[in-house]
């Protein structure tokens, strides 16, 4: 039986019929040098003793309440000594000395009680709620930030899983209240039970004096029973965190979790997030704006965290985050390489995700990305966010069957996460499984779950269906939509130019660069313009290609940029530019494998080719067979452009077989290169590579192909006025 209800039982049992004031059970329960809200454990302590001894406090049988004084036992000892059914085992040496044996049933009946209403310890399956802290202090600083950090503390756990920020927000909206609504004990009680999860954690901070008491209670969600509860206090502000994460560490061993893992896995808060109360304000904030409207209005909150503390390592994680979401891969590479240099003031789960993001995003190198992934999935089989992680980075990688695999355990674990349905439709697109991709993303619409992400996939399924009425639709719900608008009309840019509509692509880019400079994004800006330039290139409009890369150099320097205008003056012949500016990547980013595997020796290729030297053009490609199946950065699609410049040396080489081969590669893989214009060069590539066999009848079955889809196609292109030639030649 708990200890403060039993201790009361026994005062008052000692004084029946008196009454018994509450200085007196204050001075008898809580010596004077014990900091308690007094308040909060007095009447908890009564609200127990009535709930076991089915008393009300409206019409007391047992025990008076007299408002402001005291309690008073005012039961008749005959009526003590009708109650039945006494728990054997309970000690009874101590009542003998405090009541009359008539009173000791009553004392084992509650204790009865009590012990079949003991704390249930929650399993490794259960799912917890965390709720929004009652603070009584007055002061704003504690909104938010305390349940941030409780949460950050609770997520070390491998053992506890919280009910996560999608899921919450998701099921908020089913219950009729706002996303963004405070999870008042009330609310999460009701929104424990609509997750099907084992129980609600409350806090609650109070200021008694200088000094603040914070209490966590662990409740059942159905039956309201506490299953545990625990508090700590703090001698001022300044330690407030300190005691938050000692209140943690207590609450995850009274739940279940074995005293080893609270031990391996127990990082001290301030050093997990961060020392400062207002910084950690900020973050809780940019947390919340993120989950409800996105990165570009988070990346203010989080800011202004690291401006309170500039060694706050996550929140430089989510700051980097936000701007690689956002395709502003400088910003992204400067606030992850400073996370990770911090990397060792967080906890093990923040580690493991800092150097994972780390070596994907700002290192490039898939290998270690990959490794860190994977020890974070395996410490952490719970948590959603690590498989999710680690199936995008085998979607770089180009290991779609692996990426399969991973992303649906993440969406296995959390249902209501738009960026497992959005990878997961890419995965099934990469694997020309378009019906499957369709009902994955219907699914995420029918949970109310959307982006521009999401419809940018969309539009890609649409392009492969050649559903133009739907690829116009996406354009259209992008319109006026910051950071959507751009990528929807850069993707619509792309699908023109695959059709040969170049100055139609051309104005669709410039509008994509506009409405991301609206928001922005310069760097965003420029890849687009990028894009443009080397799209003319590769169909023959050198002339607005040089143009535009040179435009696009002044306009952004982020690795993206440079990449694509390197490539587009290789394959204008402007070879000198094209391998200085190949250097330079190389010397600022010498263990980027994506970088240097990938575009780096299609670039060198490329170089080659310009210089007639096709044999070490495919010989420079051949580091890149691991790789050229990947997304390709900046885009978030894969381009091939590998086998695709592969291809072109073999055709300068004559070996029509081994550019045959290429050029289908690319073919059979649709869902892949999707819209890029590499995938309709591809059918005049294989026309060539069949003339330059002698399958006169394959090599005009693929001119009419590109033929057909260039049917409208800009008459001035120089490379549809080759290709026309070309097929008038066979005839």
């Amino acid at each position: 039986m708990p200890g403060q209800p039993f201790d009361v039982l026994a005062i008052l049992l000692e004084h029946a019929g008196e009454v018994v004031t509450r200085e007196e059970l204050r001075r008898r329960l809580w010596p004077a040098d014990t900091f308690v809200d007094f308040e909060h454990g007095m009447n908890n302590a009564v609200k127990k003793l009535r709930a076991a001894l089915s008393d009300s406090a409206d019409q007391p049988v047992y025990i008076e309440t007299l408002t402001r004084l005291g309690y008073r036992f005012i039961a008749p000892r005959e009526q003590i000594a009708s109650i039945s059914n006494p728990i054997r085992g309970q000690s009874e040496s101590r009542w003998r000395v405090i009541v009359p044996a008539s009173m000791i049933v009553l004392a084992l009946a509650a204790g009865g009680y009590f012990y079949f209403h003991r704390a249930t310890k929650l399993t490794d399956r259960d799912t917890i709620v965390l709720a929004d802290f009652t603070n009584s202090t007055g002061d704003p600083v504690f909104e938010g930030a305390l349940r941030q950090g409780l949460s950050v503390q609770l997520e070390q756990s491998p053992f506890l899983s919280l009910v996560t920020e999608p899921q919450i927000r998701q099921t908020l909206q089913m219950m009729g209240q706002n996303a963004d609504a405070r999870l008042t004990p009330e609310i999460a009680r009701e929104l424990c039970q609509r997750t099907g999860s084992a129980a609600v954690l409350d806090g609650s901070v109070a200021q008694i004096g200088t000094q603040y008491l914070l209490t966590l209670k662990a409740v059942n969600c159905v039956s309201g029973e506490s299953l545990a509860s625990t508090e700590a206090q703090a001698s001022d502000k300044n330690h407030v965190l300190d005691a938050l994460g000692k209140t943690a560490s207590q609450i995850r061993n009274k739940l279940g979790e074995s005293l080893s893992t609270v031990r391996k896995f127990d990082t001290l808060l301030e050093q997990a997030t961060t020392p400062s109360l207002e910084a950690l304000k900020a973050y809780s904030l940019g947390m919340k704006t993120w989950e409800v409207k996105g990165d570009s209005d988070a990346i203010p909150f989080f800011r202004r965290a690291i401006e309170l503390d500039p060694n706050f390592a996550c929140a430089y994680l989510a700051l980097g985050t936000n701007y690689d979401n956002l395709a502003q891969a400088s910003l992204a590479e400067a606030n992850l390489n400073k996370a990770f240099e911090l990397r060792d003031r967080v906890s093990e789960r923040e580690r493991v995700h800092i150097t994972g993001d780390y070596y994907s995003i700002a290192a490039g190198d898939e290998e270690k990305a990959v490794q860190a992934y994977e020890i974070w999935t395996k410490s952490y089989p719970r948590d959603d966010l690590a498989p999710l992680e680690l199936g995008a980075e085998y979607m770089w990688l180009g290991q779609w069957e692996r990426a399969l695999l991973e992303t649906q355990e993440s969406l296995r674990l959390e249902r209501n996460d738009v960026v497992a349905y959005i990878n997961l439709g890419q995965i099934y697109l990469a694997l020309n499984h378009l019906d499957e991709a369709k009902t994955t993303l219907q699914q995420a619409l029918e949970r109310n779950l959307d982006s521009g992400d999401l419809r940018l996939v969309m539009y890609n399924h649409a392009f492969l269906r050649g559903d133009a009425e739907q690829m116009r639709r996406q354009v259209e719900w992008g319109t006026g939509r910051p950071r959507s608008e751009d990528r929807l009309l850069s993707a619509h840019s792309d699908t023109e130019a695959y059709y040969g509509h170049i100055r139609k692509a051309r104005d669709l880019s410039r509008r994509a660069a506009e409405s991301a400079l609206r928001a922005g994004a310069k760097e965003t800006a420029a890849i687009w313009q990028a894009d443009a330039a080397l799209r003319d290139a590769e169909v023959g409009n050198w002339e607005q290609a040089r143009q535009g890369t040179a435009t696009v150099l002044t306009m952004g320097s982020g690795r993206g940029v440079r990449t694509l205008a390197a490539l587009a003056l290789a394959r204008v012949g402007d070879a000198r530019n094209a391998d200085v500016t190949a250097e330079k990547l190389a010397k600022s980013n010498p263990a980027n494998i994506r970088l240097n595997y990938y575009w780096l020796t299609t670039i060198r290729a490329a170089i080659e080719l310009g210089h007639k030297n096709p044999a070490k053009a495919i010989e420079l490609l051949q580091p890149a067979g691991a790789y050229e199946l990947g997304y390709s950065e900046p885009f978030q699609f894969g381009t091939l452009y590998p086998v695709y410049v592969r291809g072109e040396a073999y055709l300068a080489l004559h070996q029509g077989s081994q550019a045959a081969a290429e050029y289908q590669k690319i073919l059979y893989h649709r869902g892949i290169v999707l819209n890029c214009p590499t995938g309709a060069l591809a059918h005049l590539g294989l026309a060539r590579a069949y003339t330059m066999q002698g399958d006169t009848a394959k090599a005009k079955a693929a001119y009419q192909d590109f033929l057909a889809l260039w049917k409208d196609a800009d008459p001035d292109v120089p490379i549809l006025i080759a290709a026309k030639s070309e097929y008038a030649k066979l005839h």
